[in-house]
């Protein structure tokens, strides 16, 4: 630190905070530690009796924390994020659309591993709205030695960016419904209505529906047709347990679609199959999708709807945060549901 004029403070970065008393009014800090002093807060800080002030004289090679959050979040900003002015040495990311959260997990690690410097992000794979706060940056000291945010922009570089959004695509849906009791008329379809409005809140249009017997003739059938009618995306709702005339699984696979897993460790949702036929996305949804707020469904669509061709390995992935609490007032994505992937 070292004491100047005010009068010669322009330009200078503030090393305290400076209160300013209103009585029965105000009480609080009119410049706050970390400003850079500029000519209009001249006759303001006479006001407050601050002939004198104590500024940090940087050195070489040393980065204010203003400068320092602008240069980290734009090296880290991927597609479709927008940067906030920095306050208070911190910087905000902020989604640039709609879409899906992806945060390179590895590399923030990297980042964080670096003294003096943090960066904080929602977690990966969450479904975001335009200008929602993803993330926010910061050194921990006033000012920080250049070399580290060199590193840090070296590691982004390197990742290609760590926080991104990723759009998703408006996909022609076929649904085939499978049980023999919706077929034969004993009860109502309730699976079908579910299903399009899980769709169709991402833009989505069932282009196609078909109800069928528990018959895996009936069934590949009607996934043949959905197809042909221009479906981008096939969900069979039923026929998902053990039970012998549960036959979906058995039909996806005679249709020669690559199985990607029959079975998830998600809770709701073990009975969950996932299947590309070609590049068709093909999904098996056990009957809880029918009923319970949030499922495996809802951690899965997301991103199959951002052209992500999931691995068995992602969907392994899951079971780390995959059992649903089952909260009275469901709170997803606001809940520890699929955070651990």
């Amino acid at each position: 630190m070292k004491k100047v004029p005010v009068a010669d403070a322009v330009g200078h970065v503030l090393c305290h905070d400076i209160t300013k008393i209103i009585p029965g009014e105000f009480k609080g800090a009119a410049f706050k530690k970390g400003h850079i002093i500029r000519t209009e807060d001249i006759p303001e800080l006479l006001k407050l009796g601050k002939e004198h002030l104590y500024v940090w004289e940087a050195g070489p090679g040393q980065l204010h924390e203003n400068e320092a959050a602008v240069r980290m979040a734009r090296a880290a900003a991927g597609s479709n994020i927008q940067l906030s002015e920095p306050s208070e040495g911190k910087v905000n990311l902020l989604a640039g659309r709609d879409g899906l959260l992806k945060v390179d997990t590895t590399a923030l690690l990297r980042m964080n591993s670096i003294e003096e410097i943090m960066m904080a992000t929602l977690h990966n794979n969450r479904v975001v709205s335009d200008k929602c706060l993803v993330a926010g940056t910061r050194i921990i000291p006033l000012v920080v030695d250049e070399e580290k945010i060199v590193r840090v922009e070296a590691i982004c570089r390197e990742a290609g960016g760590i926080i991104s959004i990723r759009p998703f695509k408006s996909m022609a849906v076929g649904v085939v419904v499978s049980g023999s009791e919706v077929y034969k008329g004993r009860i109502q379809d309730a699976f079908g209505p579910v299903v399009r409005r899980k769709v169709e809140a991402f833009g989505c249009r069932v282009v196609h529906q078909v109800v069928v017997p528990d018959d895996q003739s009936c069934i590949t059938a009607a996934v043949n047709e959905v197809i042909h009618q221009g479906a981008e995306m096939v969900l069979i709702t039923g026929g998902m347990s053990v039970d012998p005339d549960d036959l979906t699984p058995a039909a996806v696979k005679s249709l020669g679609a690559s199985i990607v897993t029959y079975g998830a460790p998600v809770l709701p949702g073990a009975m969950f199959l996932l299947a590309y036929l070609g590049e068709i996305p093909v999904m098996g949804l056990p009957g809880c999708v029918m009923y319970a707020k949030t499922t495996v469904f809802d951690l899965v669509l997301p991103r199959v709807l951002t052209g992500e061709k999931l691995t068995r390995e992602d969907i392994v992935a899951l079971g780390h945060g995959g059992l649903c609490l089952g909260c009275p007032e469901c709170r997803f994505p606001h809940c520890p549901l699929g955070k651990g992937a």
